[in-house]
């Protein structure tokens, strides 16, 4: 969808919300979904998205913001969906396009993928902290809440992850690899499979599954955690490898990770097995990420290149008893 595709849907959808201020919506993202800052009657600032066609079906994205809502409820820092004038969370614009408004998250992102990061090195220890915290709040509070009948999101368990039909592809049949990463890719696979097959104790329930550096806004004190669009049930650990696997390159990887780890088992201990396998999923979520790139862009574009590149990279380090956190 082109940008100027994108800004007439958003105009179209925003009609739904009483319409838009004075201001036109401006585009913030369009990528997976096509994210708009909007002035709405009924909010000053707020997210506007246009979700990607035929990503997640209407059930998903009703159970994502039902999710969402109650999570706020439970005072964790998260946008709050906001209704229609008619009432419901998510507009339907017609051939399979559907929208949906939270109210605006103050903040600037941690940072972005393969940009290394500008903060300081005490503050980048900080953020890593309370990211964990909010992570142990977010899976605490979720164990609050009883999921409707009608909840339907992603799997992010073994089967999700390393089944024959991962949510984000078979990432070990990408075209763009050659014929030793594949068998690397391949070999992974079954190493992490024997791994959770042997993580007994391994907590599992609903989690993010996408924290990002970019769906992590920081504002003073405070974090906010957006962007719940692949949300769903599946290992918690699952989203402290996500978190970490943008700065596998970055000099103060551990100290980040220790950080982390530490803020996470303040409200959620982890015993000595569990802190273990955080570089076993974070080497999940570098091959998952080969997948999701295979319906996304060509094998050769640079992008996929580099999630291929991280992930071999990940697996060998992982694989032969190396520290992927150092």
């Amino acid at each position: 969808m082109t940008d100027a595709e994108a800004f007439a849907l958003a105009v179209e959808a925003a009609a739904h919300w009483g319409g838009a201020g004075p201001g036109a919506p401006r585009l913030i993202a369009n990528r997976e979904n096509a994210v708009f800052e909007v002035e709405l009657p009924v909010a000053a600032r707020a997210a506007l998205r246009l979700h990607r066609v035929g990503y997640q079906s209407d059930a998903a994205i009703g159970s994502e913001l039902w999710l969402v809502s109650e999570l706020a409820l439970c005072g964790v820092p998260v946008p709050v969906p906001l209704p229609m004038q008619a009432g419901g969370l998510v507009a339907d614009l017609g051939l399979g396009r559907r929208a949906s408004v939270l109210l605006w998250a103050e903040g600037e992102a941690i940072g972005q993928a393969r940009v290394p990061l500008v903060q300081s090195p005490a503050e980048q220890v900080r953020i890593y902290h309370a990211l964990g915290r909010l992570l142990a709040t977010l899976h605490g509070a979720a164990d609050t809440l009883e999921l409707p009948p009608t909840f339907s999101r992603p799997d992010w368990g073994t089967d999700g992850l390393l089944g024959d039909a991962p949510f984000w592809g078979r990432f070990w049949e990408h075209p763009g690899l050659a014929a030793e990463e594949q068998q690397v890719m391949l070999a992974a696979r079954n190493w992490c499979r024997d791994r959770l097959a042997n993580f007994s104790n391994g907590d599992q329930g609903v989690i993010h599954a996408d924290v990002l550096r970019e769906n992590v806004l920081v504002d003073g004190d405070a974090l906010t955690l957006i962007d719940f669009d692949d949300c769903g049930t599946g290992f918690r650990l699952y989203d402290l490898g996500t978190a970490l696997s943008h700065s596998l390159t970055e000099p103060r990887l551990a100290a980040i990770a220790a950080a982390l780890i530490e803020g996470y088992s303040t409200l959620r201990p982890l015993d000595t097995a569990a802190r273990a396998m955080v570089p076993v999923f974070t080497l999940l979520r570098t091959l998952a990420s080969v997948g999701w790139t295979m319906p996304r862009m060509p094998p050769d574009h640079p992008s996929a290149r580099a999630h291929i590149d991280r992930a071999v990279r990940a697996a060998r380090i992982v694989m032969t008893g190396g520290d992927l956190l150092a």
